[in-house]
């Protein structure tokens, strides 16, 4: 691949991953802060907060391992089709690739499907 093509994928994979990121983020805020009168939040929304990161990247690995898994079946099958040796290895870009990390790490913001 030349520079120019990897440098392309990068960035779009960068992008793919901020947007997973940002949406997981959102989605985990509107869930659980619901009280805006205070700086820090309460204990109860911090744990909301983790729980529900936690459960949106367990959901976006499993998503993603599923994918990956049939990704070459779909390949084989449609260079059988068209009579073309099979794509690349690797799979395609996905419009919403895993978001990175497992776990969220302490103090840092959550990431998300």
């Amino acid at each position: 691949m030349d520079p120019a093509a990897e440098h392309r994928q990068q960035l779009r994979s960068l992008r793919d991953f901020l947007l997973v990121y940002n949406r997981m983020t959102e989605l985990c805020f509107r869930h659980c802060v619901c009280n805006l009168n205070y700086r820090l939040l309460t204990g109860r929304e911090e744990s909301c907060l983790d729980s529900c990161a936690a459960r949106l990247v367990r959901a976006n690995h499993r998503l993603m391992g599923t994918y990956v898994g049939l990704v070459p079946a779909l390949l084989q099958r449609r260079a059988a089709e068209h009579g073309a040796p099979a794509g690349p290895s690797g799979p395609p870009a996905s419009p919403e690739p895993a978001p990175g990390p497992a776990e969220p790490s302490e103090g840092a913001p959550a990431a998300g499907v």
